[in-house]
């Protein structure tokens, strides 16, 4: 059973399609915002590699050279590419929406919140 994946060409996210062979016609959605323009993506193949392994490479510390824990955008990277690393054992919608959330500024402690520095509810 072939995944296909997608780009969104109006909010740029991806999105997977599972068929049940492969002549089956695809029509995709986005699930992220229901548009129906989508673009194909060449899907990435897998390589097995030992949990261990995987673990070797993200404890090298270059692998985290550029991280400051004080720049959400800075900490996004970096879950994404744990994420890569991990695959699909830390991947998910949850973890697409947090790294997101991140790259654009936001706070996780304050899910759906105000922008960094609006105070406005305070007053």
């Amino acid at each position: 059973m072939p995944i296909y994946e997608y780009e969104c060409q109006r909010c740029h996210k991806k999105t997977s399609v599972l068929t049940m062979r492969v002549s089956q016609t695809v029509e995709a959605v986005c699930r992220h915002c229901s548009s129906r323009s989508l673009k194909r993506l060449m899907s990435r193949f897998a390589t097995p590699r030992s949990e261990e392994s995987r673990l070797d490479a993200m404890s090298d510390p270059s692998k985290f050279a550029d991280l400051n824990e004080n720049d959400p955008r800075s900490v996004a990277r970096a879950m994404r590419r744990m994420g890569r690393e991990m695959g699909d054992e830390l991947g998910g919608p949850e973890f697409d929406e947090a790294v997101d959330e991140l790259e654009a500024g936001g706070d996780l402690d304050d899910p759906g919140g105000q922008p960094p520095g609006d105070d406005t509810d305070d007053l």
